[in-house]
């Protein structure tokens, strides 16, 4: 008796659970694939948003160029690209253009703000990793190949803000911070996630087409073989 009602409590306190977002209207048009893919891109786009105002805290520079506040900057830059809109400094460019403009320190350096270039660049990326989509349906599905190049141009971005320096010898952007005050790993550590879902994405991807492939196999042989087999004696 004392055992049931334990149970019983056990089971009272986890359908007492919330989840952690309330089901969408548009929810009955994704599969379960289209779910993880559009969750794994909403942690990836908050893990750029805590990189940019990161960036943004070593390097008040930049978001000078253009507005009032890091966070000001922040807000402007993906309502340009949610709105797909082009910065007026980067003329265009996104993806891989955007982040190279980012670094651009010779002898025609980017004169815009370079956090918000790399910003506009990554956010191209996992749109177009995520099926050139920011909302995946049943008509969507993640491109392995293309993940897979996004999650290598993110590590790439994370090297050149570490390594790359300007004429002057300093680095064109500041990132870590390792003082008496501690370890300020922020932008190591976002980055890494977003590089990690990526490449989780890719493979699930990639096996995703592959057993496709041997579903529709299986099928074949079991629908033209299959009363074959069943005639067959059993020992």
């Amino acid at each position: 008796m004392p055992g049931i009602c334990a149970a019983a409590l056990f089971i009272s306190g986890c359908s007492s659970t919330q989840r952690a977002d309330p089901y969408e209207n548009n929810e009955w048009l994704q599969t379960s694939t289209n779910r993880i893919a559009n969750l794994a891109l909403r942690d990836n786009i908050q893990s750029v948003k805590r990189v940019q105002l990161s960036l943004y805290r070593r390097n008040p520079r930049e978001w000078r160029k253009w507005a009032t506040s890091a966070e000001d900057a922040t807000n402007r830059t993906w309502d340009a690209i949610n709105q797909e809109q082009s910065l007026p400094a980067l003329q265009g460019a996104t993806g891989i253009d955007a982040i190279r403009l980012a670094f651009e320190s010779g002898a025609k350096p980017y004169g815009g703000d370079r956090v918000a270039a790399l910003v506009v660049g990554w956010a191209s990326l996992l749109k177009q990793a995520n099926g050139n989509t920011w909302q995946q349906t049943m008509l969507d599905g993640v491109n392995a190949e293309n993940s897979y190049r996004a999650a290598r141009n993110f590590e790439i971005s994370l090297w050149l803000i570490s390594s790359k320096v300007g004429p002057d010898g300093q680095p064109v952007l500041l990132a870590t911070e390792i003082s008496d005050r501690g370890r300020n790993l922020v932008v190591d550590r976002e980055l890494s996630k977003v590089v990690a879902r990526l490449d989780l994405l890719a493979a699930q991807a990639d096996e995703k087409y592959r057993r496709a492939a041997l579903d529709f196999s299986q099928n074949w042989l079991l629908g033209n073989l299959g009363p074959f087999f069943s005639m067959l004696p059993k020992n």
